[in-house]
């Protein structure tokens, strides 16, 4: 076992995200795939679109009969017919004609481009006259211009969001392969920590923890399994982790990390069969004494009792591992706004401080606000927009630096 505060930088902690396993995978209806993962490759089984198509109401023309037009000088067209929806044109378009057509509408033998109807005058029933010229092309879209046939349309590993839905759909799938949401055991632990529904005593506090990180498992695509309270005892610790490893794909105790007489989570850890632990301090502040751990293929974390720190260190440290359980590619990898620090930010040098922040627009340029407070204190999370980082070989930050912000 390794001794508290053989401290590990992030990025060393980091490194070991590729050596847990992702979850199984299941098939479901397209319906149900909003904010899935997807552990498949996409194809389409047509061009899509299958056709030249008009992007605009207006006539499909030959491009070559406009050249030249303008509002002094407007080309003279013959209107050979209309073209109907979600039927192949019977007709062919030579020089010096157009069909009438609507957007969407397919493009007839003939016609390259697609002339505006603002940009035209109707003379007649069989006669307009276009004051635009326009190019080949323009105002259409091309067979297979959007996705070719058979060639990838969507990589296994992207999470699926509306637009990924909507192209799902134009491939033609009903059904699709995602990655399992991973279940994700809670636990809190420590003797002054009482349920919501109880009024806390002296020297007591409500489970903040289980909610908190719940929330947070939830937004990462995971699904939170609560394990309840456990006071001070090593026996009643050890029988809770033991039932959340046998249901879920990685454990978050939060609280008994650090140093005390009482803090038994190290001492079950290193008890329970098949597990080790692989961190014990990370270089971070709030939350230096987290502790990671391989129970099996699992990843079991001791998080701070402190809500802030543990919702901290579960933002910065946590949230990779539990995306690559998820499936998640390193590809979809969410990536820091930039905003102007408002205030002079001192450091201590020696770990990365992640400190909370408002953002606010001033005279069209984001601004960062730090939100200064003990790590217990709740409610500086809850008027934070994101986090700064402060390197570990910094003494801090002047005013007007720009800082990347992750987002909260």
């Amino acid at each position: 076992m390794k001794e508290f505060f053989n401290v590990e930088t992030i990025e060393a902690v980091l490194a070991q995200v590729a050596d847990f396993p992702v979850v199984d995978t299941e098939e479901i209806p397209l319906a149900e795939c909003l904010g899935r993962v997807l552990a498949e490759e996409i194809a389409s089984d047509v061009d899509i679109p299958d056709f030249n198509r008009s992007t605009m109401d207006g006539f499909a023309v030959r491009a070559s009969s406009t050249f030249g037009a303008s509002e002094a000088n407007p080309a003279y067209l013959a209107v050979k017919g209309q073209i109907s929806m979600g039927v192949r044109p019977d007709m062919t378009i030579g020089p010096g004609e157009v069909a009438r057509i609507a957007t969407g509408g397919m493009l007839p033998e003939g016609a390259d481009s697609v002339i505006m109807v603002e940009h035209t005058d109707i003379l007649d029933d069989t006669t307009i006259e276009a004051y635009r010229s326009v190019a080949p092309g323009q105002n259409t879209i091309e067979k297979g211009e959007d996705i070719l046939k058979s060639e990838p349309a969507l990589p296994r590993g992207r999470r699926i969001r509306p637009q990924e839905a909507g192209l799902i759909a134009a491939c033609g799938r009903t059904m699709v392969t995602v990655f399992r949401r991973p279940m994700v055991g809670i636990i809190s632990t420590g003797d002054e920590v009482v349920p919501v529904t109880q009024a806390p005593g002296q020297g007591q506090i409500r489970d903040i923890n289980s909610h908190s990180l719940s929330g947070q498992v939830l937004e990462a695509g995971g699904v939170p399994v609560t394990f309840g309270i456990v006071k001070d005892s090593r026996d009643d610790l050890m029988e809770r982790c033991q039932r959340a490893l046998q249901t879920t794909d990685m454990v978050l105790i939060s609280g008994g990390s650090s140093v005390g007489a009482r803090d038994f989570t190290v001492e079950v850890l290193d008890a329970l069969p098949d597990t080790g632990i692989l961190v014990h301090g990370i270089s971070i502040s709030p939350g230096k004494p987290t502790i990671l751990a391989r129970s099996g293929h699992k990843p079991f974390w001791g998080l701070p009792g402190h809500a802030v720190s543990a919702m901290v260190v579960f933002a910065v440290v946590v949230r990779p591992f539990l995306d690559r359980l998820c499936g998640l590619s390193q590809a979809t990898k969410k990536f820091p706004v930039q905003a102007v620090l408002n205030r002079n930010l001192a450091s201590a040098q020696g770990r990365v401080d992640y400190v909370r922040v408002r953002l606010f627009e001033s005279d069209g340029t984001v601004m960062a606000d730090p939100i200064l407070g003990k790590s217990g204190l709740i409610h500086t999370m809850v008027k934070a927009d994101g986090l700064i980082a402060i390197g570990m070989n910094t003494e801090g930050l002047y005013q007007g630096s720009v800082v990347e912000v992750i987002p909260l």
